[in-house]
């Protein structure tokens, strides 16, 4: 690998694995993560939490390696020094004020008493919670302690910023404001690496997204080429309409449609090749037959069609 090779990406990992005694964390998982802002998707239980935790430094991995920043994490405070880890635990020491916290780890880490202070401040201002500062994290709400957690993870201005499912608990206001802040630490010149299994969060933010299931790697790179692995399976479109059992027996002879599914509610589920031909004919098909659509959307049109496909899930 050349220096080029390495500086071109903040996390390389080969054959990593994880395990818990018999369970699996991450099993044979090689990826590359660019420099820039990425966000590692996959449900509850797909690995996310582990990869993370190793890429942190947190764990030692079980077979295989990684390199952060060009350096194995595990007990390296060289790589740490350069790194930011929100973890998805609530792990604060609750007789603390916000400020006292996040001193104290920059304090741990070797800055200097007043530059500590400064430093936390700063941090806290950026999650919007300095005027909260000397209130005890006994009494913050879920949403308040989130905010915390990212404070400390960017307090001593890291180059990469690794955050586990960092929207949590958040009301719409602060997840707005985290999202911006996320984009300028990007800005700034940070990379920001993102956990979540809120697939829309993703598109907020980035076109590159690692997908991880079942502790393996599902897909990698950005977001339109992951979208068009759905050119290998039939566009799947959702019709609502009054009479809804007469225009399923309409579609199903049309070109291109390989399955019409009647759902509760007068919901159909139209699975077709050629959607064009589809779009183009329903309306006289459904004029003629008086079924009355009252709507119809693609199913198609996000991330969680692309990760349900790719999972196996659908249609």
């Amino acid at each position: 690998m050349t220096q080029a090779e390495s500086s071109a990406h903040v996390v390389r990992a080969k054959d990593l694995a994880r395990f818990y005694g018999d369970v699996v964390g991450v099993c044979d998982l090689s990826v590359d993560i660019p420099r820039g802002t990425v966000g590692l998707l996959g449900p509850n239980g797909a690995g996310k939490s582990t990869f993370l935790k190793l890429l942190a430094g947190e764990l030692q991995p079980s077979r295989g390696s990684i390199e952060v920043l060009g350096a194995p994490p595990f007990a390296n405070p060289a790589v740490h020094a350069r790194l930011g880890f929100c973890p998805q635990q609530d792990a604060l020491w609750d007789d603390m004020t916000a400020v006292e916290f996040v001193e104290f780890l920059l304090r741990l880490s070797g800055r200097e008493s007043l530059a500590a202070r400064s430093a936390a401040l700063a941090a806290l201002e950026r999650v919007q919670l300095v005027d909260a500062k000397d209130r005890r994290l006994g009494g913050f709400s879920k949403g308040m302690r989130q905010r915390v957690r990212i404070a400390q993870a960017i307090a001593h201005e890291p180059e990469l910023v690794v955050l586990d499912e960092p929207l949590t608990g958040l009301d719409p206001l602060a997840r707005h404001a985290t999202l911006e802040l996320f984009r300028q630490l990007a800005a700034e010149g940070a990379s920001v690496l993102f956990s979540t299994h809120v697939l829309h969060e993703v598109e907020a933010l980035t076109q590159d997204v690692v997908l991880l299931h079942k502790g393996r790697l599902l897909a990698r790179g950005k977001i339109a080429a992951i979208r068009a692995l759905l050119d290998r399976h039939p566009r799947r479109y959702s019709i609502r309409a009054r009479d809804s059992r007469r225009l399923a027996r309409e579609l199903v002879g049309l070109e291109g449609v390989e399955s019409v599914q009647l759902k509760a509610e007068g919901l159909l589920v139209v699975a077709t090749r050629r959607p064009e031909i589809l779009l183009e004919s329903l309306p006289g098909i459904a004029s003629a037959a008086r079924a009355g659509i009252a709507s119809f959307e693609s199913r198609d049109e996000g991330l969680e069609a692309v990760f349900d496909y790719l999972m196996g899930g659908a249609p």
